[in-house]
């Protein structure tokens, strides 16, 4: 098993590098550079530039600047921003406990009602609410998570009133768990829609593969009873490419909750995104590269561990 995880380790190491280089090279390639802030400032000179640059130590060999500031990573020396000199690091770790908050709560949702329409579908294959599934599933996946989002605040928050519009909480009421729940309800519930029609048509599949193979036409052929049919045969089959699936959707979890962030105005890393992309702070704008990457490699990682310790036939790969 340790070597298993040693080899998925070592498969990662190139793929960060990776990133990091295309990152770090679509950085100096954007408009301005590294100092678009600066350098987009008319009230700024040319002299200023300059010696920002030789403080920076953008005057280096570019092959110089990326192993300083990969050390920097390493290390963790994320720099600083460019407004108010904070240490990047710190900025991104307080906004990841809101984050992980509404990712958590999203996903939560979207595998249980996702795993229940997806099994009730498999089992009940060609009837109404096998169809009204399916045909919910695709009309789901057809429109933006924005969209979503903004029809949610237009029923639920301006005509109906019964639930906040944005925020984490209420100006004086920080801290106050109901009053955190109030503002989650809406974003962890847009984002959890469209990931709940992923996931049931992706159980419905998986369950339907695994209800159609010999040993269960065999468990039935002894008259087992359905539940013990389902939950002792076909579950443990079926949740394997469950698994390993959940570890491929979290870039699409991370890119819904950036949406779902800025539109409810939740202060997560994904609202931190888009305003570091605003004011152009690329130092945030790269660590958050680095972050969001490491977190869905680990991810991945966690997967194929846990679908290793499931089907040990995996290890030997």
């Amino acid at each position: 098993m340790l070597a298993y995880i040693a080899r998925r380790l070592l498969h990662a190491v190139p793929l960060l590098i990776g990133v990091s280089v295309i990152g770090f090279a679509i950085m100096h390639l954007a408009p301005g550079g590294p100092l678009a802030v600066y350098t987009l400032n008319p009230t700024i000179t040319a002299q200023d530039i300059e010696r920002l640059r030789s403080a920076l130590g953008l005057d280096q060999p570019l092959p110089l600047q990326y192993l300083k500031w990969a050390s920097g990573m390493l290390t963790g020396n994320w720099g600083v921003t460019f407004f108010g000199g904070r240490p990047v690091l710190d900025v991104i770790l307080e906004r990841v406990p809101a984050t992980m908050l509404l990712m958590g709560t999203a996903l939560s949702l979207s595998l249980v009602l996702g795993l229940g329409v997806g099994i009730l579908g498999a089992v009940r294959r060609g009837s109404v609410f096998d169809y009204l599934a399916t045909s919910g599933a695709m009309l789901a996946l057809s429109f933006p998570t924005f969209w979503f989002g903004l029809m949610a605040i237009f029923v639920f928050a301006i005509k109906l009133g019964w639930l906040p519009s944005g925020g984490m909480y209420e100006l004086g009421e920080e801290g106050d768990p109901f009053d955190l729940l109030r503002h989650l309800i809406l974003p962890a519930s847009v984002l959890a829609l469209v990931l709940t029609a992923s996931w049931s048509r992706y159980a419905r599949s998986s369950f339907l593969e695994v209800l159609g193979q010999d040993y269960m036409r065999t468990a039935r052929a002894k008259g087992l009873l359905w539940r013990a049919q389902l939950f002792r045969h076909a579950f443990p089959n079926a949740v394997k490419p469950l698994i390993a699936l959940l570890g491929v959707e979290l870039p699409t979890l991370f890119s819904g909750a950036l949406v779902a962030e800025t539109i409810f105005g939740w202060p997560g890393i994904g609202r931190l995104f888009v305003d570091a992309l605003g004011m152009k702070e690329y130092p945030i704008l790269m660590g958050m590269l680095m972050f969001t990457s490491g977190v869905v490699i680990l991810g991945s990682l966690l997967a194929d561990i846990a679908i290793a310790l499931i089907d040990p036939r995996v290890r030997l790969r």
